[in-house]
């Protein structure tokens, strides 16, 4: 297939999928618009140069989404190396716009995450896959995705509750409390 008719397709696959994309990645952010256009970004470009073998896949939205999530676990492992750093004041301030808001109380829990405990979230719940999938996902065993769930769970639910109600106190099958 020509180049020219390949990037034409490419431009399409973006422009039809590029919002829920991004919607993946704030979530992946924390709400960071602004991280969540550069794991797009990273995402694209990776997309872009194997998109005469991944157009012909099954899901290519699929392919872009773990790549999404695979940026996002690069970026975490290697937060002191950075292109860009960092500040309180930024010098303008750029508009987002956004046709499905999530809210800043959802956002700053999210934020309160470790960052795999936050993809397996995003993954679980926001992309709906199974344990399966996201242990794959994640090249980890499906023990940890249950246990880093439950988990994140527990601390959303408290995080979320109002009047910030303490989360519940885990007891073992077996065991009582002395």
């Amino acid at each position: 297939m020509q180049r020219r008719t390949l990037d034409a397709e490419y431009a399409g696959f973006v422009r039809d999928n590029r919002a829920d994309l991004l919607r993946t990645a704030r979530l992946l952010a924390a709400g960071d618009p602004h991280r969540a256009e550069d794991l797009v970004q990273t995402a694209l470009v990776r997309a872009y140069v194997s998109w005469a073998r991944i157009r012909t896949s099954d899901h290519p939205v699929a392919y872009v989404r773990r790549s999404i999530v695979n940026a996002h676990i690069d970026e975490s492992r290697r937060p002191w190396w950075r292109r860009e750093r960092s500040t309180d004041q930024l010098p303008e301030r750029a508009e987002f716009p956004e046709s499905h808001s999530l809210g800043d109380e959802v956002r700053t829990a999210l934020a309160s995450l470790p960052s795999k405990m936050r993809a397996v979230v995003v993954l679980r719940h926001w992309l709906d896959l199974s344990v399966e999938q996201t242990a794959e996902w994640l090249g980890c065993s499906e023990g940890t995705v249950k246990s880093q769930n439950a988990k994140a769970v527990a601390k959303l639910r408290h995080l979320l509750a109002p009047g910030g109600a303490p989360p519940p106190i885990p007891v073992s099958p077996g065991r009582r409390s002395r």
